[in-house]
């Protein structure tokens, strides 16, 4: 018995990979370069100097399915005034996402990522989720699926950050 509740107390604190992160609000965007499906390159040096929105997702998660239109929106109306984006899949390869950007009318560069390296640079679980930073580089929103982010939570906050 005494095993089992030592096994129940460690199993609790120790996270399974230590370099995992979970960003929150008032923290830096982490290092990382991804190859958008434009061909452009987006790092969170190339990020800084304008309003950012960096989600990542998988194409089989129920909630992404419902924030990705959404997203879509949100790059048609903003990604003309200069805010940047990195649309990024967790763990989903190139064919998957672009099959689902094909079946769903998705027009926004993206990036497949095959594995979790740059998601787990931002968290350790849950998607959808989307970052929003200013000018500097600073998260000063997150949006996960709970609930999944409308159009006017993510407008709203961009515009916060654009005035």
């Amino acid at each position: 018995m005494l095993l089992i509740i030592m096994a129940a107390v460690l199993s609790g604190c120790i996270k399974d990979n230590p370099e995992v992160a979970d960003l929150k609000v008032g923290e830096k965007l982490p290092d990382f370069e991804v190859i958008m499906s434009d061909g452009s390159v987006v790092t969170d040096e190339s990020l800084k100097g304008n309003v950012s929105v960096v989600v990542f997702f998988h194409t089989s998660c129920p909630d992404c399915r419902q924030a990705l239109p959404v997203i879509q929106n949100i790059y048609d109306d903003y990604a003309p005034k200069s805010v940047g984006f990195a649309v990024i899949s967790r763990e989903e390869g190139s064919d998957e996402v672009l099959s689902y950007w094909k079946e769903n009318g998705l027009e926004m560069p993206y990036s497949a990522q095959d594995s979790r390296k740059v998601y787990e640079k931002f968290a350790s679980m849950q998607i959808p989720r989307v970052y929003i930073s200013d000018r500097d580089g600073i998260i000063r929103y997150i949006f996960t699926d709970d609930p999944v982010p409308s159009y006017d939570d993510v407008s709203s906050a961009i515009e916060a950050l654009t005035r």
